[in-house]
């Protein structure tokens, strides 16, 4: 089963991507609220892929995505509107826009692994 880390500090948001993912048959790494927690997450297990809240309440989600990156595991941004710009670094990562819909989730994931 396909292993997704999930990083975003709104609660509610992480358990229902965590809902959906189940939905999906896909197992969630987390979910996360800080980098921190989720660059543990990345060292300590197999991950397929994951999905990055850009904006955190303790900064962003960059240095997670520059590890992910290393270590070529796919990923896809979420922001909300008082997200800063993604820098030109990770122009081609799929981003969903919050509020956003299962099937969203799900087109974009589709794009990330094969499930």
């Amino acid at each position: 089963m396909p292993r997704i880390l999930v990083l975003d500090d709104e609660p509610l948001i992480g358990m229902i991507l965590e809902e959906w993912l189940a939905e999906l048959d896909l197992e969630t790494a987390g979910p996360v609220g800080t980098a921190r927690e989720a660059l543990q997450l990345i060292d300590g297990g197999k991950l397929d892929a994951a999905i990055l809240d850009v904006t955190l309440a303790e900064g962003d989600s960059y240095a997670v995505a520059e590890l992910l990156l290393a270590r070529s595991i796919p990923f896809a941004f979420v922001t909300g509107g008082r997200a800063s710009p993604i820098g030109d670094r990770f122009r081609d990562v799929p981003t969903l826009s919050k509020p956003f819909e299962f099937d969203a989730m799900r087109a974009v994931l589709k794009k990330l692994i094969d499930f």
